[in-house]
């Protein structure tokens, strides 16, 4: 038996499956402890499948406790140790502004006060030769240094460490051993590569984040084996894999993206059970929403992103505008507009919606908690799209504190009527969410309108049809139990660790010899960590990429590279890599090509569960009842049918409503449904019957409720 658990702003998501039969849960998360709510779900899956504790044989966990402290910079009190002279590292970081005619954009503040960043004395070159050795007397008054001031974790980042790591690795064993107080990320540890700025920000991240996500995950699993699970527990990295919670605790930097991976590495298995070569993957929950590619059957994946304000996204083209981290990841894209994210009016006297949000405490107005701020979800409730209760009814909604909200914040002082405020905030929070798919998209040199559009999370049905029809694309998928799509990717999720070797070579003077060593070493490794990890050797596998640039540019490009035992062939590789740069900037130089980095990947390889048999369709159709909702001034007020999961008809004509368990599907009334053999529904645009809609809407105008 597997769980997936994954945590959202306002619910936590878990899924439990045993062979045959699978049971997905929404708790209400407990933010301020998030590991409540974890246990809590544990708790009732165990009981709802008749499965004692000592029978779970995997535990999967997605959080987004890391991305949260990143966000919200909650993290350690952090500090850095450098190479004398390199000091405002992060400060420069690239010298360019994610957008060159925003005069009024500033940069974000460092991790690190500039208090906090001292410099030691040590120098190698890059060739490894050392310089100056490392002055470990003023290291230690750095340390004693930071003790007073307050400092908790310390990053050591020395310029040239990724081809002689040895002062780092001294400094390191000097702070473990003699100041206990400081939590140490070493850049050689996480990131040895070349590009000081890189993996200076990328051990400083770890370092700020270590504390709040290690120590989660260490209350985590005291609490899962005290319910008297003692069965591995993974945690979801940035590229779609799971590691340790072990590796989690050390190296959380690979782990900040954690959970909202899974959704696109779901959205890949899906697509090719359906054989959907070309999928957005739209996830929105409480807090977030975040799109994500799969492109010709395979997910789009990057090594670096940022972490900025409004959005995070990979940085491939606009770059420097919040916090690096050149790690392995998917490719998403992520902005806080969320179900929710509260609406209010700017100091200019104009709607916005998020980035703030109400998350599961106190809540949307309508959840009856103590909120009393309106959010996406009272929009939706004052609407109609939204009724009675959520999370298998286990959370009633009233629609009277929704629209008592709306009108006390929105309307009165915007002068409107309250349903014109609400789709109002309908409306923005839609384009929001268009900056997500367009950052995976459009930024990309791709067409949305090539892809059908997946959509899941706890919200991400009930907005899919205004999404579609503004980013103009015509098919939506629905999956069985959209609400929790994400934990249940969890279940399918490979466990996976990273290495790197600096090659630095033109491409044409690589020998077959020296790569296969380079490969030789970084496989010794990776086996010793997996297999201390519990992984059987015979169970591992290996994938290669090398990052090729031309000589004397700046950015790299990653290629898949040949295996242990395949032939190594530099012109083929080329000629992959220029093919590569042709598919991104559009053109390719005669230049000489140089291999910068080699990278593996090592996995276990049975990691995949079969599926939970697809429930039989039942032959009860019909409406269980009619609400009447608000599509906006073209189409008016509709009165759509109310279906339960899997007693829809095979096909219908929108506007309609499909409630789950776990989430809400909203069908307009421009679009028709069908619903597929694997139980999943699609969406269908069709624009004249949206003309003839709004026609007669207009002369057929519903009284408001």
């Amino acid at each position: 038996m597997r769980i997936g658990i994954d945590i959202g702003g306002t619910f936590t998501d878990v899924v439990a499956q045993k062979p045959g039969e699978r049971v997905a849960l929404k708790v209400p998360s407990t933010p301020s402890v998030p590991e409540l709510a974890v246990l809590e779900g544990i708790t009732r899956a165990l009981a709802a499948l008749g499965v004692r504790p000592q029978d779970v044989t995997n535990v999967f966990h997605g959080t987004t406790v890391g991305s949260n402290t990143l966000l919200q910079r909650v993290g350690s009190q952090t500090g850095l140790i450098t190479t004398s002279g390199f000091r405002d590292v992060l400060e420069i970081g690239r010298l360019r502004t994610p957008d060159m005619f925003n005069l009024t954009w500033a940069k974000p503040e460092p991790l690190v006060r500039r208090r906090h960043r001292l410099e030691v004395a040590e120098r190698i070159d890059a060739s490894g030769t050392v310089i100056q050795d490392l002055d470990e007397e003023q290291l230690r008054d750095a340390a004693r240094f930071f003790i007073s001031e307050g400092v908790e974790a310390v990053a050591i980042c020395f310029i040239n460490s990724y081809v002689n790591p040895q002062h780092e690795q001294r400094a390191a064993a000097i702070l473990r051993s003699g100041f206990a107080g400081l939590e140490v990320s070493v850049s050689t540890e996480i990131l040895p590569v070349a590009r000081e700025y890189e993996r200076t920000s990328t051990a400083c991240v770890n370092a700020y984040v270590k504390k709040e996500l290690g120590g989660y995950l260490l209350r985590l699993e005291q609490g899962i084996r005290e319910l008297g699970v003692d069965a591995p527990i993974y945690v979801s990295n940035s590229n779609g894999g799971v590691g340790s919670i072990r590796v989690a605790r050390e190296q959380p930097v690979f782990f900040i993206s954690s959970g909202r991976s899974a959704g696109a590495v779901g959205a890949q298995r899906l697509g090719a059970q359906q054989n959907r070569s070309n999928l957005i993957a739209f996830d929105m929950g409480g807090t977030t929403a975040s799109a994500s590619l799969v492109q010709n059957g395979s997910l789009i994946r990057t090594d670096e992103y940022e972490f900025r304000a409004g959005i995070s996204t990979p940085s491939r083209f606009i770059k420097a505008g919040g916090y690096l981290m050149r790690v392995p990841a998917i490719d998403v894209a992520e902005v806080g507009s969320g179900a929710g994210s509260i609406a209010h009016i700017d100091d200019g006297g104009l709607l916005e919606v998020g980035p703030r949000s109400a998350g599961a405490e106190p809540g949307p107005a309508c959840y009856g908690k103590g909120g009393t701020k309106p959010t996406v979800t009272d929009a939706n409730v004052a609407l109609g799209y939204l009724s009675g209760g959520l999370a298998g009814s286990t959370l009633t909604l009233d629609s009277a504190l929704s629209k008592a909200a709306i009108d006390e914040h929105i309307a009165g002082p915007l002068k409107v009527d309250m349903i014109e405020a609400a789709f109002g905030i309908r409306q923005i929070v839609t384009v929001n969410m268009a900056r997500a798919i367009r950052a995976v998209t459009v930024e990309r040199g791709v067409d949305p309108r090539d892809f059908d559009l997946l959509a899941f999370g706890g919200s991400g049905p009930v907005h899919a049809c205004d999404l579609a029809r503004t980013m103009g694309i015509e098919r939506i998928v629905f999956p069985q139990a959209p609400g929790v799509f994400t934990a249940t990717g969890l279940l399918g999720s490979r466990q996976e660790i990273y290495s790197t070797a600096v090659i630095g070579r033109v491409l044409s003077d690589v020998t077959g010899e020296a790569f296969k060593q380079h490969q030789s070493r970084l496989i010794g490794a990776a086996v010793q960590k997996m297999t201390a990890e519990g992984a059987a050797s015979d169970q591992l596998g290996f994938e290669f990429e090398l990052d090729l640039r031309f000589v004397e540019q700046d950015g790299t490009l990653a290629i898949p590279a040949p295996g242990p035992d395949d032939v190594f062939d530099p012109n083929s590789l080329r000629a992959s890599f220029l093919e590569a740069y042709r598919d991104v900037y559009g053109y390719a130089s005669t230049d000489a090509v140089e291999a910068v980095n080699l990278r593996l990947t090592c996995f276990v390889k049975d990691a995949q569960i079969t599926e939970a048999s697809t429930p039989e369709p039942t032959k009860q159709l019909g409406s269980q009842s009619v609400r009447s909702v608000y599509f906006g001034p073209d189409l008016g007020w509709q009165d759509a049918p109310v279906y339960q999961l899997g007693r829809q008809p095979n096909f219908l004509e929108g506007p309609a409503i499909v409630a789950t368990d776990d989430s809400t599907i909203v069908i307009a009334p421009d679009f028709r449904l069908e619903t597929g053999s694997d139980g999943s529904l699609t969406a269908q645009y069709h624009s004249a019957r949206s003309e003839r809609i709004a026609s007669w809407a207009k002369s057929n105008p519903l009284p408001l409720p």
